[in-house]
């Protein structure tokens, strides 16, 4: 890393935080921290507009709120559509010297249910519109918020209150949508997959998509205690672990067509077995209780590294 690089890393990380504490989060969650760490990437006036979820719901209880920047709570399904007028509003305000700012940032948040399901087609028309946009999926595998049903975002395997796990279903059979070469199809400038153990990787990723002219998109693994029936202390290690076993690869894609693998996963020799992974989490108890469902444990194992090696070739990593 240059010295110029590092001073400004320096710099965000001395920055004030944009979440208060005393929000309502469940212990343990990561979606604060990951909020955390986007704040220290951020450059200057900022706008985000949420979609209903977890972290909505938890931090701004009405009539109180625990950000401490312009904060839109918008429905389910329409953060980037409102995100997109948000830019267009400071586009008229500033021609009309309404506005002192030259510049404004605009970022959307939502869950995976918010993201990959619900709210895609709205994500995907920003996408196609060329808003100069970040959104940021935080993604705890499920709609966690309201039941824990499954999204497109459960991992095969996973039990969910709507993938149920016993003798006659393993939980989840369909694999994960893989949102992020999803977005990066659409040829947008930018698009990180991030986790909030590795904190630096995932702020140097941040500011490059707000730096980015156009729409930008960051994935981020959120470990979730309370539907993952995690410990609480051991979110980051599963954050850590997200990235091991090839289930969460960390990645850069520059204009739909250039690849290239982050550190903490270009240093990995060899994924870390699911298994480690998996059973920390009683979401997967289920695949190690009961002997008929060891094949299609290892049917996931094979799914990951089919997957890791072909990010691998895309990213012309031997």
């Amino acid at each position: 890393m240059t010295e110029e690089a590092a001073v400004r890393i320096k710099d965000m990380l001395e920055k004030d935080e944009i979440l208060s504490s005393g929000h309502r989060m469940c212990a343990g969650c990561a979606a604060p921290t990951i909020v955390k760490l986007m704040g220290m990437a951020l450059r200057g006036p900022t706008v985000v507009c949420e979609a209903t979820g977890c972290l909505e719901v938890a931090t701004t209880i009405y009539p109180y709120t625990a950000w401490k920047i312009p904060w839109i709570h918008v429905a389910f399904e329409n953060a980037s559509a409102v995100a997109s007028g948000v830019v267009e509003a400071y586009k008229v305000m500033h021609q009309k010297g309404r506005f002192e700012h030259e510049h404004v940032d605009v970022i959307a948040i939502g869950g995976d249910g918010g993201t990959f399901d619900i709210g895609f087609g709205s994500l995907s028309g920003m996408l196609e519109r060329g808003h100069d946009v970040v959104y940021m999926v935080y993604d705890n595998g499920a709609y966690q918020n309201t039941g824990i049903q499954r999204s497109g975002a459960t991992l095969p395997g996973q039990e969910t209150t709507t993938s149920w796990a016993g003798k006659v279903s393993p939980g989840k059979e369909q694999r994960k949508k893989p949102i992020a070469e999803i977005v990066a199809a659409h040829k947008i400038p930018y698009v990180a997959t991030v986790s909030p153990y590795h904190r630096r990787d995932f702020i140097q990723k941040f500011r490059k998509a707000l730096e980015v002219e156009g729409p930008a998109f960051i994935h981020a693994i959120s470990p979730c205690p309370r539907g993952w029936r995690s410990e609480t202390g051991k979110s980051m290690e599963l954050a850590k672990l997200a990235v091991e076993t090839g289930i969460h690869p960390l990645y850069e894609v520059f204009d739909g067509e250039e690849y290239k693998m982050s550190g903490p996963s270009k240093r990995i020799k060899e994924l870390t077995p699911i298994e480690d992974y998996m059973k920390p989490q009683g979401q997967f108890r289920h695949l190690f209780k009961d002997p008929q469902w060891e094949g299609f444990r290892e049917q996931i194992q094979t799914w990951i590294k089919e997957d890791w090696e072909l990010l691998k070739k895309k990213c012309g990593v031997e």
